[in-house]
């Protein structure tokens, strides 16, 4: 049975906000938490009435912690501990629970659950739905979702909430918390984000050596379209050429760190959450 009773905690903030909106006139009786004089003043443009902790906290089924992950630690101890016995708290990225930011309660259950974001083959037949990058307004996405302790029935409940603040979700992938965190920020932060910006000074470096920049970004996003449809199966029987793939092994000989592959190993992994919470 769906839980009803919501509290969003960070309501008014850069992720918050969006939580926001998708939960206003949802199926959920959400109440809103906020501090920040800015963010407070963002909700009121929007017509979102804060609550009091002191009555929203032990009164809801489900407590949403929307604030970055360096006051997670904080705030869950100071919210955990007003819970209802059977209560569960919903966590926005793996980072708090790997990293023992969440208080232990064993009458509690804990939920992980993020995006995966639109895929760069994603098409959608509206424009504006089309360019949602971020996905949870127009655009369909996947998402991850984790039960750190609890039952089959609160990992339902979970994924029913992520449903709904990410929506249109075409599939909720089930994962473990471990993998949860070689997916963020092992993979898609520490190792995609890195290469990208490499990518972007890439260009700004042949833009400083003379090529005008529109024609150094078109070629470039061009490129770049084609490699990842070989690389991830959306041209079947497509591949790179012979003067491609020596370009790649040279490249690999001379930009990349041959012990790459250590930033997935479990230490690795605690010590890039320990760095960002």
């Amino acid at each position: 049975m769906m839980r009803r009773k919501i509290t969003l905690v960070g309501a008014g903030g850069k992720m918050g906000g969006r939580l926001t909106e998708r939960l206003k006139g949802s199926a959920y009786d959400v109440s809103y938490l906020e501090v920040h004089p800015a963010a407070l003043a963002r909700l009121k443009e929007k017509g979102v009435t804060v609550s009091d902790p002191e009555s929203a906290v032990p009164q809801c089924d489900i407590l949403v912690l929307a604030v970055p992950d360096v006051v997670i630690a904080k705030v869950a101890a100071e919210y955990v501990p007003r819970l209802r016995a059977g209560a569960m708290v919903v966590v926005l990225d793996p980072a708090a629970p790997l990293a023992g930011a969440l208080p232990p309660r064993e009458d509690v259950a804990y939920f992980a659950t993020h995006p995966s974001h639109p895929s760069v083959f994603n098409w959608e037949p509206e424009r504006d739905a089309h360019f949602d990058f971020f996905g949870g307004n127009k655009a369909r996405q996947t998402i991850v979702c984790a039960l750190v302790q609890g039952t089959d029935a609160d990992y339902a409940d979970g994924e029913a909430l992520a449903r709904t603040i990410y929506a249109p979700v075409t599939v909720a992938h089930r994962i473990t918390l471990d993998q949860m965190g070689l997916l963020e920020p092992a993979l898609s932060e520490t190792f995609t984000a890195s290469l990208v910006t490499l990518m972007k000074e890439a260009v700004d470096l042949v833009v400083e050596k003379g090529v005008p920049r529109e024609a150094a970004t078109d070629f470039f996003l061009g490129h770049l379209n084609i490699e990842l449809a070989l690389l991830f199966g959306q041209l079947p029987g497509g591949q790179f050429s012979d003067g491609a793939l020596k370009a790649i092994e040279y490249g690999r000989r001379s930009i990349i760190n041959q012990d790459w592959k250590q930033l997935f190993e479990p230490a690795s992994v605690m010590t890039q959450i320990r760095a960002i919470t």
